[in-house]
């Protein structure tokens, strides 16, 4: 299978949606961030590993815990994963912090912060 193939994006899109449902639902973690969300997942064309990227709403030491937990809970993870889709390999998870968000938020604050800027400059302008 190959790795843009549509049969490799629907398993990709399937094992989102389930990973997201037991992130969500049933993983008890204390140290994974209820703010947390998959924002993207890759299998490998074999079905035997696969990439889950997560997003973490806080700081530093909050997205470092939660990727602590995701890691030690894995195998409970991959289990439900099981369960759930109906695969010849579960994938083996590799969890990664992806900021892609928070880099998005803070750009669109900065773009905000200077169109204000601007803004009040025009109406010095105009008042002077």
């Amino acid at each position: 299978m190959r790795k843009r193939s549509i049969k490799n994006t629907r398993i990709n899109e399937e094992v989102l949606r389930e990973l997201s449902n037991i992130l969500r639902g049933e993983l008890k973690d204390p140290r994974v961030s209820p703010m947390c969300s998959v924002v993207a997942v890759e299998v490998a064309p074999d079905l035997k590993s696969a990439k889950a990227y997560i997003s973490v709403l806080g700081d530093e030491e909050e997205q470092k815990r939660t990727m602590e937990g995701l890691k030690s809970s894995a195998g409970f993870i991959r289990r439900k994963l099981a369960e759930t889709v109906n695969l010849r390999n579960t994938p083996q998870i590799t969890f990664i912090l992806d900021q892609s968000i928070e880099y998005g938020v803070r750009m669109s604050r900065m773009i905000d912060e200077v169109n204000q800027k601007s803004s009040a400059a025009k109406q010095d302008q105009e008042e002077a």
